[in-house]
């Protein structure tokens, strides 16, 4: 018997309607249009606005684009993971939410945080379900609604985040396609320079921390940037040497998109010319848990059978990793 390896068999995603500009960020805060962009690469982000709608809305949206794109029965899902940083709700399950909505009323579901490496985490999980034998399918969600956590007052933050999700199908393999290889790492020194400090366990919520923005991100800009880069191409550049792998070799980097010059880093890193790197950061800003999603979302038309991937992410923690994977399909 062949090994059975963990393939995506299908993409799904959902970008809310209503587009913060970089001209509607200048009216907000003290920045501009050329500022944001020469520094991050983004020229707009999406933010779900209706009132009462969070993570699990996105997730479901993103959810149902993929069941209707595949025909996949929601019925035959055994598992639903959601990767995000923002969940409905605190006690309550985002992910059991979500697969119940969806129709995935045989699935078990949970959720996984990780920051902006939830979703590659993620499909570490979700190809261990596969290859353990026991699960057929598996769908992977990376949702966030960070307008939810995002001060608008500061300009460090609200020009970095969007909303928006993505979602895969993992199904078995027996071509030996799909993930081959992963590099997974955390650092929990690390969680002092980017975080959302209170409504958690340790911090609970206050009237003067509110007032005070405490329960809003905080990032330390410069000690982010400076482990992003280092990490996220470092260990892009470990797993192909790992796997005897060359620039030639791979057809495209998948890499999160929280700032062009982090992804721009890693592709140098591996002397990957910028036609073989995903980017969509100018349009959706960072979605956390969904920028490697959307990028499939993105970029699925383009993808060919047997494709090379390199995905890379780094995030709050801190958390970080690589993932080498073979595409499964042609989707034309």
């Amino acid at each position: 018997m062949s090994k059975i390896t963990a393939a995506i068999t299908g993409v799904g995603g959902y970008l809310p309607e209503y587009v913060l500009s970089n001209q509607i960020l200048e009216t907000m805060v003290d920045t501009n249009d050329e500022w944001i962009t020469t520094r991050t690469g983004i020229k707009e982000r999406r933010i779900l606005k209706e009132e009462g709608k969070g993570s699990s809305f996105l997730a479901i949206k993103a959810a149902e684009d993929l069941i209707n794109k595949t025909g996949v029965d929601p019925k035959d899902i055994d598992l639903v993971i959601v990767s995000t940083a923002t969940p409905d709700m605190k006690a309550a399950s985002t992910a059991a939410y979500t697969a119940t909505q969806i129709g995935a009323v045989n699935a078990f579901s949970y959720d996984l945080e990780a920051a902006c490496s939830s979703f590659l985490f993620g499909m570490s999980t979700a190809a261990a379900y596969i290859e353990s034998g026991r699960y057929k399918k598996v769908l992977l969600i990376g949702a966030d609604k960070n307008s939810s956590m995002i001060n608008y007052k500061d300009r460090a933050t609200c020009i970095i985040f969007g909303d928006g999700a993505g979602a895969v199908l993992f199904e078995p393999n027996d071509e030996g396609l799909g993930l081959q290889d992963e590099l997974l790492r955390s650092n929990g020194e690390g969680r002092e320079f980017l975080h959302a400090q209170y409504g958690g366990s340790s911090y609970p919520m206050t009237q003067e921390a509110f007032d005070e923005d405490k329960h809003f991100v905080f990032q330390d800009g410069k000690t982010v940037f400076k482990n992003a880069v280092f990490n996220m191409a470092d260990v892009a550049e470990r797993i192909l040497k790992r796997n005897n792998l060359t620039n030639n070799d791979i057809a495209w980097l998948a890499a999160h998109q929280a700032n062009k010059r982090i992804i721009d880093a890693t592709a140098n890193r591996i002397n990957l010319e910028d036609e073989k790197v995903m980017m969509n950061i100018q349009k959706y800003g960072n979605t956390t848990s969904a920028t490697l999603p959307l990028l499939l979302y993105d970029y699925e038309s383009q993808l060919k059978k047997g494709d090379n991937i390199i995905f890379a992410a780094f995030g709050g923690g801190f958390t970080w990793g690589s993932i080498y994977f073979k595409w499964a399909y042609n989707s034309n």
